[in-house]
């Protein structure tokens, strides 16, 4: 029944959401207080968009009032101000644990061999299934929103990159812009992975070298959490993100 008034509603914008509400979001989120009038307009469509479609699942304990629920709602649609609510197609829910969560992993290795193990995890993003944070981490980010850290972006950089089917650093985008950011991309990655693997200190965190969708993801919580840095390291995958999400909005004077 969800799935089909969704689909019913699926062509009609949502209620704008509480005014009330939306203060304390802008007092909250210091990324979104530093928005001009167009983009907090823009977001706030989105927020209410993603509100109304998306399940918003508290894990265990943890209570989510209207200020929680609309606090995640426009931290997870920042990356969408210029890209638009075509990056919230493809999955329904988000789950929230109070704090960092256990997984259980395995791995078949070349030689037959299963390996099994636990991670402890403060989001996840499955291709087509449910975005999943701590409730703990996102509020840590809030507090420290020059730290470079925001792990809701992370996150919805994966969905991004997974809506052409393939999770690999490269969001759909104009096949001409595609090519240029592949290319970009695979050689700023490239070579930050060379750095790390020679023990050397990088400005960004070493988590990045993990795979091309790891590099694209930890880039994109710089672009909104520590643009300046970005910009000094790697010059080039900064423009190419500040083109997908529009300029960061921690560079914006507040309105």
């Amino acid at each position: 029944m969800r799935a089909l008034i969704r689909r019913l509603f699926a062509g009609n914008p949502p209620s704008p959401p509480d005014p009330t509400l939306w203060a304390g979001v802008r007092r909250r989120v210091r990324w979104v207080a530093a928005l001009d009038d167009d983009r907090d307009a823009r977001l706030q469509a989105l927020a209410a968009r993603f509100l109304r479609d998306k399940t918003i699942t508290p894990v265990g304990e943890l209570e989510l009032d209207d200020a929680a629920r609309m606090t995640l709602a426009a931290v997870c649609c920042l990356p969408l101000l210029e890209f638009g609510e075509q990056g919230l197609r493809g999955w329904s829910q988000l789950i929230v644990y109070p704090d960092a969560f256990r997984v259980n992993r395995s791995h078949v290795d070349a030689a037959g061999v299963l390996h099994k193990w636990e991670d402890e995890l403060i989001g996840e993003a499955w291709d087509s299934g449910p975005l999943i944070l701590s409730w703990a981490d996102v509020q840590a980010d809030l507090d420290e929103p020059d730290a470079g850290f925001c792990v809701a972006v992370h996150e919805m950089a994966h969905k991004l990159d997974a809506l052409d089917g393939v999770l690999d650093g490269t969001p759909p985008l104009p096949r001409p812009w595609q090519r240029e950011w592949a290319r970009d991309f695979q050689a700023a990655f490239d070579a930050f992975v060379a750095q790390v693997d020679r023990g050397r200190h990088t400005s960004i965190d070493a988590y990045a070298a993990e795979a091309p969708e790891e590099f694209f993801a930890v880039c994109s919580e710089y672009h909104f959490s520590d643009p300046a840095t970005l910009r000094r390291a790697m010059p080039v995958v900064a423009a190419h993100l500040e083109r997908l999400y529009g300029k960061a909005p921690s560079l914006i004077a507040p309105s």
